[in-house]
């Protein structure tokens, strides 16, 4: 029985192809060299046998069509090889009223291979988010996100640098707790990767690499393209394979997704060229039924009742909360209440409480303000939950300190600790509460809350009214911000002074604010407002506050976000300068080197994308073009021209 033929539209006229010329055209799935030859139109297969070189790029010499790699000849309508009987394939040609057609025999099913059972259970786990680039090597891959894309199982957007998809599955898992993929080729596609997936390590956001790789036989040989990935992230990726012929294939994808969910760190696979296509035979997907246990991770009782003790001993408690603390804030503050205790947070941790709430003191450090540095001073014992004393928060160790954290080797990481207390902060403050009931020996600091609050409005309605007439001042624009962002926005944030302000300036409401944390990695937001439109699908304001430094590192993603269609709003200052660093200089007794900064006009490149750009010089423009940013119904730019030295 013959294979049933399926006819492809390949060329509206004969005409369109002069005689002698030779193209490449797709049928269905197939590329073909068609070309015209001696008043004939004549369909070969694409691929020369030696290299798979395009036949279809190459030329017709002397009645020879030649390949244009390594110039192999083949006859244009047979396909034969001049004195040999081998060659490649020809497929039949019809030349109709409406154009050139060529005969393909009808496609057989797809047959199931191990990218798809693996890209299968990576969704059995719940992970439904790729950002990628598809290119040589990691084509097999591709192809099974594609099917799962399709049957809607997965939403895979395209970016444009590997360098970004990473740090939109980083900001993807500080958002959610769950992972993202990050997906590129070999070589140069998975080291761009490299700086976002650090990101996510020492942030502590799950997150899953998968790469593309060059075919098993070549590897260590010096091939195009070829870096030994396990290696190279031996040191990022907690857990690192290369996935094989005989591995066990859906157990490693299910081992990979769950070190990154229990350890909220790195997992990395790479996946060889040939093995991509194998087909998976009767190995089917696996899934995480009853390979994850409860995470209600109780703390020894003798810390518990040390912890217990020194919250007794104490009369002026305050609990400084982290970006670790995120999903467990209605406990905290259950705590904080039945405390009298102010909820001071890290910069991470922003927007954790409410600035609203009669208890928040507001940001810590370098980035917060002096409502909060004054109550951690005047406290006698600080309750430190989900965060990891970083330098730029600034928590003192002249104070008792009770530290709560699921990671054991993040307890009195810096210091020493008067309780450190292992164990999930949900649980471990659920059991502080109960063994505190009936305690009420602390002084309620609510009305001094108030009145450090109002001491800092005051010296912010100060500030408000700088104006030099050298561009908007930092604190106008964050101000304006906070009464006209949505309540529930996501703020993502670049490093820079810009940062600095939004700590600073910015009262929170409901928002939930993500930024490059330990590593403070320039270009973070753009790409994190791509992954936090794709954590929340769209049901969020989304919005990116960058400096003119950082967000030309990564200014092309703002075409991806058009071409998906994501409500992503920017809010770029700039100033022409690496503010945060001239500042550095200057405080070092340096002279200002290198920090200057010649760039587009930013709203043009936004209209230029497809997206609604504006530019705002002056303090009496700026909320009304705020407002028309973010009010518009798809992607949007904001570019304000801002003064250097009011922050």
């Amino acid at each position: 029985m013959k294979d049933k033929l399926i006819w492809h539209k390949v060329l509206d006229n004969k005409s369109d192809l002069a005689d002698g010329r030779v193209i490449s055209v797709v049928a269905g799935k197939k590329q073909i060299a068609l070309s015209n030859f001696e008043g004939k139109i004549c369909a070969l297969d694409n691929h020369c046998p030696h290299q798979g070189g395009p036949l279809g790029e190459g030329s017709i010499e002397n009645g020879i069509l030649r390949c244009p790699w390594h110039g192999w000849d083949y006859h244009p309508c047979t396909g034969k090889v001049p004195d040999f009987d081998d060659g490649v394939d020809t497929y039949p040609v019809e030349e109709r009223d409406d154009g050139i057609y060529v005969g393909i025999a009808e496609e057989e099913p797809h047959e199931t291979t191990l990218s798809d059972i693996m890209a299968e259970t990576m969704v059995n786990w719940g992970v439904d988010t790729v950002f990628g680039m598809v290119g040589h090597s990691n084509l097999g891959l591709a192809d099974a996100f594609r099917r799962l894309d399709k049957a809607d199982k997965i939403t895979y957007i395209g970016i444009r640098h590997e360098g970004a998809g990473a740090f939109a599955a980083s900001a993807y898992g500080k958002l959610t707790g769950r992972p993202a993929v990050c997906f590129s080729i070999a070589g140069p596609g998975a080291t761009n990767m490299y700086t976002g997936m650090w990101d996510a390590k020492v942030d502590r956001a799950p997150l899953l690499a998968l790469t593309g790789q060059v075919a098993t036989q070549v590897v260590g040989t010096g091939n195009f393209q070829e870096v030994d990935l396990v290696r190279a992230f031996q040191t990022v990726a907690d857990f690192n394979h290369r996935v094989q012929k005989d591995s066990r294939h859906t157990e490693l994808m299910s081992l990979a997704v769950k070190h990154a969910l229990i350890n909220r760190d790195v997992s990395h696979l790479t996946f060889p060229d040939e093995i991509q296509r194998i087909p998976a035979g009767d190995v089917s997907s696996s899934t995480a039924d009853g390979r994850i246990g409860k995470r209600a991770i109780s703390p020894d009782p003798d810390s518990l009742r040390e912890a217990v003790e020194l919250i007794r001993g104490s009369k002026r408690p305050v609990i400084i909360a982290g970006h670790g603390a995120r999903f467990d804030m209605s406990e905290i503050i259950r705590l904080a209440e039945q405390l009298n205790a102010p909820v001071l947070t890290t910069f991470k941790g922003k927007g954790i409480i409410p600035d609203n709430h009669p208890l928040a003191a507001g940001v810590l450090g370098r980035s917060g303000t002096p409502v909060a540095s004054w109550f951690m001073n005047e406290s006698d014992l600080l309750v430190v939950l989900g965060a990891s004393f970083s330098n730029h928060t600034g928590i003192t160790p002249k104070k008792p300190i009770i530290q709560v954290d699921f990671d054991p080797l993040a307890l009195g990481k810096f210091h020493k600790i008067d309780v450190p207390v292992w164990g999930e902060l949900k649980t471990t403050v659920e059991l502080l509460i109960k063994s505190l009931k009936g305690f009420k020996d602390t002084v309620d600091q609510r009305p001094e809350i108030t009145e450090r609050r109002k001491i800092w409005h005051e010296e912010k309605l100060k500030r408000l009214q700088e104006d030099r007439g050298k561009g908007v001042s930092a604190i106008t624009i964050i101000d304006a911000l906070s009464q006209i962002a949505d309540e529930d926005a996501i703020i993502c944030v670049d490093v820079g002074n810009n940062a600095y302000s939004l700590g600073r300036y910015f009262e929170s409401r409901k928002q939930d604010f993500i930024m490059s944390g330990y590593l403070g990695s320039i270009g973070f937001a753009m790409p994190a407002a791509m992954g936090a439109w794709a954590a929340t699908k769209g049901q969020r304001q989304i919005i990116a506050v960058a400096g003119d430094g950082g967000f030309a590192q990564y200014m092309a993603e703002l075409s991806t976000s058009v071409k998906y269609r994501m409500n992503i709003k920017v809010i770029l200052f700039n100033n022409a300068e690496l503010g945060k660093i001239t500042k550095e200089q200057l405080s070092g007794e340096l002279e200002v080197f290198a920090t200057d900064l010649v760039s587009p006009d930013f709203a043009g490149f936004a209209k230029g994308c497809g997206a609604l750009g504006i530019r705002s010089e002056k303090n009496t423009d700026l909320s009304g073009d705020l407002e028309k940013v973010l009010n518009y119904n798809g992607t949007a730019l904001l570019e304000v021209i801002t003064d250097p030295l009011l922050l």
